[in-house]
């Protein structure tokens, strides 16, 4: 019975391994090559006229508030007055840490501005891994990024699905850091999940970048809650919310700020605002080069990102979590679920605006999906939220997390649409 069970194991991770392997060949196999980068429409209608005016267009789109830059320089001044910290730095860095992050990566990920590949510092370990430990001990120490670290090489890659790609907005920035400063954020990111996250974790209706957590995690715990009221014949009214911008627009003070609440050292938070600070977006296309200072957000594809990003929103989740409404995240996704009294929904959505004018952030109310989960033919007392002064629309299912959630929750609308989709691949 035992070997039976273990050949079954063994086949499901097989299968596991080559679902996987099978969803990067659809990956790759899915792009269009006839999607091209070139002229783009500005939201005021005009054209770009060259390669740098295309440049210029999608870094001020996805990264407001940014200018052209050259000085990469740290004045020596400031490096002197900064006081290291070398009991924290030697207990975050170690030989073992290094080699386990340096191994962590896949071989032949997309390198950064210098050009090197995880694989260059994997066989050449027993090399670089001694020198590495002393500059990063020495950088986290001291809350210095070396200056070849500091630019980001960002790549606009097509967003799918899409009926033209004419505008900044059909294309999605994706950050590429220098693979040593990702292995340094990678041993910061250890330190924080191992001991700061373990005094004062995360809400727990946070469902992204967890360990032991996923879309399918979030899911279970609404429909779950969904079906409850289904089953007391109650009302659920469910505004789903898409914060915009949320790696891009974030400011660095409110990172940092949220490093503080759950009890970060002064040594890593030097050390993080450095990294956010300090970030030049390099973008090049033929060959035009752009080099723009960020002065905000946190990169898509650095290693501390996801962690920041969840160390932000945890905030509005802890605040609505004892207002009798149900509150769930997962990344940029926000789900408010009030059962039975609307009024409280009221009050869920003016203190996600509170918490939106707090940190500067915003919510498309255009693009928020509002449903009602009930078999009940007639809605007593509903009257329509509002959202930054715009009435929610009410609707009969919504898009959630890749799935389409009916006010009934049949499911029929979302088996249409997958069969429909794989009719058409047919």
């Amino acid at each position: 019975m035992r070997k039976a069970s273990k050949g079954a194991w063994r086949a499901f991770c097989s299968s596991i391994d080559d679902l996987s392997s099978s969803a990067r060949l659809h990956r790759a196999l899915s792009r269009d090559p006839k999607i091209k980068l070139g002229s783009l429409v500005s939201p005021s209608g005009r054209r770009t006229q060259s390669e740098g005016e295309t440049l210029e267009l999608l870094l001020t789109t996805h990264f407001p508030n940014s200018g052209v830059t050259q000085d990469l320089t740290v004045p020596a001044a400031a490096l002197l007055a900064r006081c290291p910290d070398w009991r924290l730095a030697t207990k975050v860095v170690t030989y073992r840490r290094v080699k386990w992050a340096i191994d962590s990566f896949a071989l032949y990920k997309s390198p950064g501005v210098d050009g090197i590949f995880p694989t260059l510092l994997q066989r050449a370990r027993e090399i670089v891994i001694p020198r590495l430990v002393r500059i990063f001990r020495a950088c986290l120490a001291t809350g210095y990024i070396p200056a070849i670290w500091r630019q980001v090489k960002v790549v606009f890659i097509p967003k799918p699905s899409r009926d033209s790609y004419s505008g900044p907005r059909d294309y999605r920035p994706i950050s590429l850091p220098s693979f040593l400063l990702k292995t340094m954020e990678r041993l910061v990111d250890r330190y924080l999940r191992d001991e700061i996250l373990a005094l004062m974790p995360l809400h727990s209706n946070q469902h992204a970048y967890q360990a032991g957590k996923s879309v399918e995690t979030a899911l279970h715990q609404l429909i779950v809650r969904v079906e409850k009221v289904l089953d007391q014949r109650e009302i659920a009214l469910g505004p789903f919310l898409d914060i915009e911008g949320a790696f891009n627009n974030t400011r660095y003070d409110t990172m940092c700020d949220a490093l503080v609440r759950h009890g970060s050292e002064y040594t890593i938070l030097r050390w993080i605002k450095a990294t956010l600070e300090g970030c030049v977006a390099v973008e090049t296309l033929n060959k035009i080069s752009l080099r723009f200072a960020i002065s905000r957000g946190c990169p898509q594809g650095g290693v501390l990102s996801p962690l920041l990003w969840c160390l932000v929103v945890n905030d509005l989740i802890t605040r609505l979590s004892g207002s009798g409404i149900f509150i769930q995240g997962y990344t940029d996704d926000i789900c408010l679920l009030a059962a039975g009294k609307f009024p409280n929904m009221v009050s869920g959505l003016r203190t996600v605006e509170i918490w939106c004018n707090e940190v500067r952030l915003s919510v498309n109310p255009d693009k928020t999906g509002l449903v009602a989960f009930t078999r009940k033919k007639k809605l007593q007392g509903f009257f329509e939220p509002q959202l930054f002064g715009v009435k929610l629309r009410l609707s009969r299912s919504v898009k959630n997390l890749g799935v389409i959630l009916d006010s009934r929750l049949t499911w029929r609308e979302h088996l249409e649409v997958k069969v429909r989709k794989a009719q058409n691949l047919l």
